[in-house]
């Protein structure tokens, strides 16, 4: 299993991935879900990938083929982000129909999902999630993140901290916190995790992360994390029973005299 996320903000865009991939309970590897594409000062691309590796990496191969070859349709010819995640989908159903039936009957499935996001000239930075059948949704004005792979124990953090005008940085530490919550729960998700901040108009990478397990900047943000929303919870306001209860018992407590085992005013 995998977790990748991306968000877009008004400040630019916010990518970030595991990298461990289950094929089985020994079956354990590590690889970098996250791939860039760059024509320096005109367009930028990041990708993240989920599902089968094989897949995964087949539709990797014939992207950078395409740019190598100077193919009719590629991501350094395509018009918009729309037209790249287009041409993206149509690569991922040939790949996985190559593969599909072969699987299927040895109990594995070849879907691959991805998410595609960056930024052409001066066009809006957009993000693309696109489907193992090839077509594909994009973000909206409410919803401004896009997930693959164990995405449900990441999604609470995501909905409650980030809108379009989160800070880049806030929204970088809400991804963190979003992949270590992810990766407390389901052991398919591990480090390292791979991060990329992308400020608007750039047109280059400047901020990309890379953290293992133990990497320090990770360790202090899941302590504090864990020690604030321990905080949190205790500070929330308790329940009617729950004062008058105190109080009974602060009653007992005075009115209780002697040793234990004794009745109150009654002589040994």
């Amino acid at each position: 299993m995998t977790y990748c996320l991306a968000i877009t903000l008004d400040d630019g865009l916010v990518f970030a991935s595991d990298s461990r991939t289950n094929a089985g309970a020994d079956q354990v590897s590590m690889y970098s879900k996250m791939h860039t594409f760059e024509l320096e000062k005109e367009r930028v691309f990041v990708l993240l990938t989920a599902g089968n590796l094989a897949t995964s990496q087949a539709v990797l191969s014939r992207i950078k083929r395409d740019i190598e070859d100077e193919a009719e349709e590629s991501l350094h010819s395509v018009r918009g982000l729309s037209d790249a995640a287009a041409y993206l989908g149509r690569i991922n159903r040939e790949e996985r129909e190559k593969h599909d039936e072969t699987l299927t009957k040895a109990g594995f499935s070849a879907d691959a999902s991805f998410i595609l996001g960056g930024q052409i000239g001066r066009q809006t930075p957009e993000i693309y999630l696109v489907y193992p059948q090839g077509n594909f949704i994009t973000t909206s004005s409410h919803t401004r993140f896009l997930q693959i792979g164990e995405s449900k124990y990441g999604k609470p953090i995501l909905d409650r901290i980030i809108a379009r005008e989160t800070p880049l940085g806030d929204a970088a530490r809400c991804a963190l916190v979003s992949i270590d919550s992810t990766m407390r729960s389901n052991v398919t998700v591990g480090p390292p995790i791979e991060m990329i901040v992308y400020e608007r108009d750039a047109l280059t990478f400047e901020h990309y992360l890379c953290l293992d397990a133990d990497d320090e900047y990770l360790m202090d943000l899941k302590r504090a994390w864990d020690d604030n929303i321990r905080h949190a919870f205790q500070d929330l306001p308790r329940f009617d029973w729950e004062a008058s209860r105190r109080s009974r018992h602060r009653g007992s407590q005075l009115t209780t005299t002697g040793k234990p085992g004794k009745k109150p005013g009654k002589k040994s």
